[in-house]
């Protein structure tokens, strides 16, 4: 395994699409979603699979750092790193991969996500450890974990395929990267074959990474690099942090210059669902007749739909002859929406802040 090997999990991010479980208080990755378990407690099992649990570092806001604490008894206190803000994902990796690298300059880290549910582990952990030993003996490498598409999601970023890196021809080069396509250009990537989709899990080493931080991002770089030497001055120096995705941030401009850095990709041979919002949670849970259903749930003559239940009051829901449609009951708001409107549940969760702040 390595001791230099270190894993990093994001765990930002608010989960409007999965409102109204998902709210300002408890977001998505922090929810009992999976057999009573949280996203982000699967995540941090999967990590323990890579390295020693006193290695994982979570990134997360400081909102939520009690819950953190509680639903992860294994994460060392100090490697918990609370965002003052949420500046998407690049200061939250910079932030954790510069901490790091202050403990260890030799570090080689895994950068994981918090909102994705893998199976089998074994697979995950197979396609990391050939990441992580990829980036170790690459200096000027960055590794994606590519997925392999199932079908033509609009959702997903893809990367395309290029030659073999290794003997064995199991490290690819990374040609290009593109943003979510159309259905129409999804359709055409499945077709071709040679673009996956791209799962948002990085392995690089720490110095490589901040190499290019400073060559690309070069503000955020010296901004990072006071934040680490002066961890006091958070609350003043994260605002102020320019917001920016890894993506668009760092793995583009690198993929565009490849000078002096180069993107491979390793596939993920896991089923790999992102659950950003209840169509996918619907897919990953789905039983009979296409339907998805939790809790006390009576549902006659449905099919594909997703029925929810979590309630603890003894409440029933009872559903009847529906296709296609989303049915929540949690606490104090029931949501009822069609499969394909699915993306404007962001909208409903505005409108019932409205009603006021218990909804939002």
């Amino acid at each position: 395994m390595g001791d230099m090997n270190y894993a990093v999990i994001l765990a930002g991010g608010s989960g409007t699409r999965l409102w109204p479980l998902s709210r300002r208080g408890m977001p998505k990755q922090l929810l009992p979603m999976i057999d009573g378990r949280s996203l982000l407690q699967l995540a941090f099992e999967r990590a323990a699979t890579l390295v020693d649990t006193s290695q994982i570092v979570v990134c997360a806001g400081r909102a939520y750092a009690d819950v953190i604490a509680r639903q992860l008894p294994d994460l060392q206190a100090d490697n918990l790193l609370p965002e003052p803000v949420g500046r998407d994902s690049l200061p939250g990796v910079a932030w954790s991969v510069a901490t790091l690298a202050r403990r260890d300059p030799q570090a080689v880290v895994a950068v994981l996500t918090a909102d994705h549910i893998m199976t089998p582990q074994t697979a995950f952990t197979a396609s990391l450890r050939e990441a992580l030993s990829a980036a170790a003996e690459d200096p000027a490498s960055f590794v994606t974990c590519g997925v392999v598409p199932t079908s033509a999601h609009t959702g997903y970023g893809y990367l395309q395929v290029g030659a073999p890196v290794n003997q064995a021809g199991t490290v690819f080069r990374v040609a290009a990267f593109a943003e979510k396509p159309s259905l129409e250009r999804a359709q055409r990537y499945v077709a071709e074959g040679g673009w996956w989709w791209n799962s948002g899990m990085f392995c690089f080493r720490a110095d490589t990474f901040l190499g290019q931080l400073a060559i690309h991002q070069p503000q955020l770089a010296a901004s990072i690099d006071v934040l680490v030497s002066h961890p006091d001055q958070v609350d003043k120096i994260y605002p102020q942090l320019t917001k920016v995705s890894m993506d668009y941030g760092l793995m583009e401009p690198v993929a565009a210059t490849t000078a002096s850095a180069q993107i491979l990709t390793v596939p993920l041979q896991a089923r790999w669902s992102d659950i950003g919002g209840f169509p996918a949670l619907a897919e990953y849970l789905r039983g009979e007749g296409g339907n998805s259903v939790e809790g006390r749930v009576i549902a006659q003559d449905c099919t594909d739909s997703l029925v929810l239940n979590r309630t603890t009051d003894g409440r029933l829901v009872a559903v009847c002859g529906l296709t296609d449609v989303i049915v929540v009951e949690d606490r104090d708001i029931t949501l009822v929406c069609s499969m394909d409107q699915a993306e404007r549940i962001k909208q409903l969760a505005e409108l019932a802040r409205e009603q006021g702040e218990r909804y939002a």
